[in-house]
């Protein structure tokens, strides 16, 4: 899906990733659309396996080199008042100047992101003074302060720790730290709560929702929880099988979804089975999607959801679907589901 945004920090305009073997290529990414706003946050949610986490490195350009890959398309980042650049044309060094600077990640697993060698407040002032051209003291002195405003509690004792250190959330704190520590443009969030406890989560959360607000970022929200992206993003967009299938509002997707994934999906949550309960007057069990995503292999001939669809008709397994809705909420899907 497109649409005219000019001033979008972040559009991404079919986006294709292919991992090329000996035995043939996986398209893994295939030709997707979409665009964060300043001080957005959009959320992509999916099933593992959909693509979400590849696409977020096809934009940092941290595919891993140790394999051969081909993107296609247009990563369009607009830094403030320059020009819009194309991420994937620039070159690496070109590149090493945004991540982490105007373009910053976080990543799924901070144990293994962070380096077990350096303490963190070592890792956090290095990206300082790297980027901003801050000298030793003053980098440290704002590398504690990114702690701090990250609620590490003994922040100064904790700078001089190491990874293995801490526990599980005081280290995605660091890495939420360090992402924000040069009040990035961009930043994009890849589960950064999946292993946390409730609790945790919550705060890690609400933290990165009030540093947003302070700074103005725009933010690409991955993740397979459908709860969080309620409370904390303004659209979403539903990926399945490397392609986006559905974007809009968050409430306008929850509240009336237009593909019959992104109806699967919200099938499956408990609070919506507890919701529908208590309209309907009966019991209402949690349903499942059946069957398995397409083979990554093949070319798309139809639509990748027909195998698993309910609704499924023939003109679904012979001809690709094209967008159907508005530029608000749109869906990729032959049938117009609209209630």
């Amino acid at each position: 899906m497109k649409s005219a945004a000019s001033s979008a920090t972040l559009m991404v305009r079919n986006l294709q990733t292919t991992l090329v073997q000996k035995s043939g290529q996986l398209n893994l990414v295939r030709g997707i659309d979409f665009e964060v706003m300043p001080g957005e946050t959009l959320a992509l949610v999916g099933e593992s396996g959909s693509g979400k986490s590849l696409t977020a490195l096809s934009i940092m350009r941290l595919l891993a080199r140790n394999a051969q890959w081909n993107c296609q398309g247009e990563v369009l980042f607009q830094n403030g008042n320059q020009p819009t650049e194309n991420l994937l044309t620039l070159t690496e060094q070109e590149m090493r100047k945004l991540r982490g600077h105007q373009v910053a990640m976080i990543f799924q697993e901070p144990m293994t992101c962070l380096n077990p060698v350096m303490t963190v407040g070592q890792q956090i002032a290095e990206s300082v003074r790297l980027h901003l051209g801050l000298d030793h003291q003053t980098g440290n002195a704002r590398a504690l302060r990114a702690l701090e405003q990250v609620e590490i509690p003994a922040a100064s004792q904790r700078f001089h720790q190491y990874p293995h250190q801490l526990s599980g959330g005081m280290r995605q704190r660091v890495m939420i730290a360090m992402s924000m520590v040069c009040e990035p443009r961009l930043l994009i969030a890849d589960e950064p709560t999946t292993a946390l406890d409730v609790t945790i989560q919550a705060q890690i959360l609400n933290l990165m929702g009030r540093l947003q607000k302070d700074t103005g970022m725009a933010m690409l929200f991955i993740t397979h929880n459908l709860g969080v992206v309620a409370h904390h993003a303004a659209r979403v967009a539903v990926m399945y099988a490397g392609q986006i299938v559905e974007q809009g509002t968050v409430h306008g997707v929850f509240a009336n979804p237009q593909h019959p994934y992104t109806r699967g999906l919200l099938a499956c949550l408990p609070g919506r089975a507890r919701q529908l309960s208590k309209l309907t007057g009966q019991a209402v069990a949690l349903q499942d999607i059946p069957g398995q995503a397409p083979s990554m292999t093949e070319t798309l001939q139809a639509c990748s959801f027909a195998p698993r669809c309910n609704a499924c008709q023939k003109v679904c397994t012979s001809t690709l679907p094209e967008w159907r809705g508005t530029t608000n909420h749109s869906a990729l899907c032959h049938f117009d589901f609209t209630a």
